[in-house]
C-alpha cells in the first residue's frame, strides 16, 4: 500500500510532530505537579490532593485521547493548531479562576474539594494536551503498514517529554521562578508552539479568516499573562505579607495580622509559627509545654529538634541552658526563621529529610522534640514504630522523646490518638501524656522514655501545677501500631484536617491561599 497525501497533514516533518507531541507530554506533567500548588495552600498537602490531581489528570488522558481520536477522524478542520491554543487559553485562566473555583468548593470538604477544584481548574487543559496524541498518530501513520511504529514513537516521544519536565520542573524551574510565573510561562509557550503549527498547515488555514480566532485568543493569552506576571499576591484585608518564597516543598509566607498585632509563619495552608509582634512571645501553647521539659530532667543540657517552625522551642530551651541541635526539611522555612523570628541557632542547624538525617547523626541527646505539622495532619511517615524505633535510639539513658500531636479527645478521629500513644509505647514503656486545652480539639504531647517520667506534686512551681493539672489518661484499645507496611493515619486525620482548616479560615484571610 502506497503511501498517499494527507490533506489534514501540516507539512511540519516527522521531526516537528514528535517535538510537538514531547511539548504536550512535558505540559502535562507540568501542569498535574504545580496542581498541587495551588490547590494545597487552599485544601492542605495530604493524600486526598495528591490522589485527586492523579485522578483528574488520568480521567483527562482518558477523555482526551478518545476525544482526540474521535475529532481527528470526523472532523479534519481542527487542527493541531486548535488544540495547542485552547490548552494555552484554558491554562492562562487558571491563576485568575483558581480563588473562585476553591471558594465554590469549600462545602464540599477537604476529599470532594479537592477533587472538584481540581477537575474544574485542570480537566479541559489537560483533556486538550492530551488530544495532541491521537491527532499526532493520524498524522505519522499515512501507511497503515507504519501504524505500531507511528503510535508507539508518539507514546515515548511524549513519555519522554514528560520525564524531562518533570525533572526540569523539579529540579530547576520550580526552586528558581515559582508556580504563578511558570504557569503564565507555559500558556505563553503553548499559544508560540500553535504559531508554527499553524503557518506550516496551509490546508487548515489557507484563508485569514480561518486563523483570526486563534490570533484573538493569542492577544487573551499575552494580556492575561502580563496582567498575572505584573499582579502580586492579594494580602487580604488587615494582613501583610512580610516576605514570601516557594521552595520544593511549599509555599512560605511571613504574614503580620496587622488587627491583633501577631507575625505567622505559613506554609501553604499551615500555621509554623505565630508570634506577638511586640514582644516576639509565641502564641502557640504546645511550645510552652515543649520548653517546660527541663522540670522533668533538671540536669538534661542537650535536645534535638526536628520541625524547626519560626525556632522558639529552640529558642526557649537555650534560655534554660540547653543546646539544640534542629533539623527542618524546608530551607525556606529554615531561612524565614533566621531572618524574620530571630532564631539564632545554638547547636547543629541541619537542613534536609528527618528520615535521613537522623540516620548521620552520631551523637545521643537528653531531649528529642518531634514537632512536625503541615496542614492539619502530621507527616505520617514520620510517626511509624521504624521511625520512633530511629529517635529512642538518639536518646540517653534517661531521655526523654516529646511529641506534638493534634487530634480529638474522643469521637472520630480519637483513633489517631490512640494508635500514636500505642506505637510510642511499643518504643519506649513510659508514656505520659498532656494536653494544652480541655478540649475536644487539642494538641497532645506525648512524653516517651526508658526510665520513668513523673512530676512532684508538692512542688509550688506554677508551670509543674500546670501541667499536673493538663494531664490525659489514654486508652489505646482503639488503636494500631503504625508501621512503614501499615500506615492508615492520613484517613484516620479527616476530620482532624477539617478541624484544623475550619479554625485556620476564620483566622487567615481567603485571598492569602490563591496563586
Amino acid at each position: 500500500m502506497s503511501k498517499k497525501p494527507n490533506s489534514h497533514t501540516p507539512a511540519i516533518g516527522k521531526l516537528g510532530l514528535l517535538l510537538t507531541v514531547a511539548c504536550s507530554g512535558g505540559a502535562v506533567m507540568i501542569l498535574e505537579l504545580l496542581g498541587t500548588r495551588i490547590i494545597a495552600p487552599y485544601y492542605g498537602v495530604s493524600l486526598y490532593v495528591w490522589s485527586s490531581l492523579i485522578a483528574v489528570t488520568m480521567i483527562a488522558l482518558a477523555v482526551g485521547y478518545y476525544l482526540g481520536g474521535f475529532l481527528a477522524d470526523r472532523y479534519p478542520r481542527i487542527r493541531l493548531a486548535h488544540i495547542f491554543t485552547l490548552a494555552s487559553l484554558t491554562t492562562v485562566l487558571i491563576p485568575f479562576i483558581g480563588g473562585p473555583v476553591m471558594q465554590l468548593t469549600n462545602p464540599m470538604g477537604i476529599r470532594a474539594g479537592a477533587f472538584a477544584s481540581a477537575l474544574l481548574l485542570f480537566g479541559v487543559p489537560l483533556t486538550a494536551l492530551a488530544m495532541v496524541g491521537p491527532f499526532a498518530i493520524k498524522l505519522a501513520a499515512q501507511d497503515l503498514r507504519e501504524v505500531g511504529r507511528a503510535v508507539g514513537s508518539v507514546y515515548a516521544v511524549s513519555t519522554l517529554g514528560s520525564v524531562l519536565a518533570t525533572l526540569l520542573l523539579g529540579f530547576y524551574l520550580l526552586p528558581l521562578f515559582g508556580t504563578r510565573s511558570i504557569i503564565f510561562s507555559l500558556s505563553l509557550l503553548l499559544f508560540i508552539w500553535a504559531m508554527p503549527l499553524m503557518w506550516r498547515d496551509k490546508a487548515g488555514f489557507n484563508k485569514l479568516s480561518a486563523g483570526l480566532p486563534l490570533w484573538f485568543a493569542g492577544i487573551a493569552v499575552g494580556l492575561l499573562s502580563a496582567n498575572g506576571y505584573a499582579t502580586p499576591h492579594a494580602a487580604g484585608k488587615g494582613f501583610k505579607v512580610v516576605h514570601e518564597e516557594e521552595s520544593v516543598y511549599g509555599w512560605v509566607r511571613v504574614v503580620d495580622d496587622l488587627h491583633n498585632g501577631h507575625r505567622l509563619l505559613l506554609s501553604d495552608s499551615s500555621v509554623l509559627s505565630a508570634v506577638e509582634l511586640e514582644r516576639g512571645r509565641s502564641l502557640l501553647s504546645y511550645q510552652a509545654v515543649l520548653g517546660g521539659l527541663p522540670l522533668f530532667r533538671p540536669r538534661a543540657t542537650d535536645a534535638l529538634l526536628i520541625g524547626l517552625g519560626g525556632g522558639h522551642v529552640a529558642s526557649d530551651l537555650k534560655s534554660k541552658g540547653l543546646a539544640t541541635d534542629t533539623i527542618e526539611i524546608d530551607p525556606a522555612v529554615a531561612s524565614a526563621a533566621l531572618d524574620y523570628f530571630h532564631f539564632k541557632p545554638t547547636g547543629d542547624f541541619i537542613v534536609g529529610d528527618a528520615r535521613y538525617e537522623i540516620t548521620q547523626l552520631k551523637k545521643q541527646y537528653d531531649f528529642i522534640i518531634h514537632d512536625c505539622f503541615t496542614g492539619g495532619s502530621e507527616p505520617t511517615h514520620l510517626l511509624t514504630v521504624e521511625m520512633l524505633r530511629e529517635l529512642s535510639g538518639l536518646l540517653k539513658k534517661q531521655g526523654v522523646l516529646a511529641l506534638n500531636y493534634v487530634g480529638f479527645t474522643h469521637g472520630e478521629g480519637a483513633e489517631a490518638v490512640a494508635s500514636v500513644y500505642k506505637t510510642l509505647k511499643t518504643v519506649l514503656p513510659e508514656v505520659s501524656v498532656y494536653i494544652t486545652e480541655k478540649a475536644e480539639f487539642t494538641d497532645f504531647i506525648f512524653l516517651a522514655s526508658q526510665e520513668p517520667i513523673a512530676l512532684d506534686r508538692n512542688n509550688s512551681d506554677r508551670r509543674v501545677q500546670w501541667l499536673l493539672d493538663h494531664a490525659y489518661v489514654l486508652d489505646d484499645r482503639d488503636g494500631i501500631v503504625i508501621t512503614d507496611d501499615f500506615n492508615p493515619l492520613e484517613s484516620m486525620q479527616v476530620r482532624k484536617s477539617e478541624e484544623y482548616r475550619k479554625l485556620f479560615m476564620q483566622r487567615i484571610a481567603p485571598e492569602l491561599l490563591f496563586l
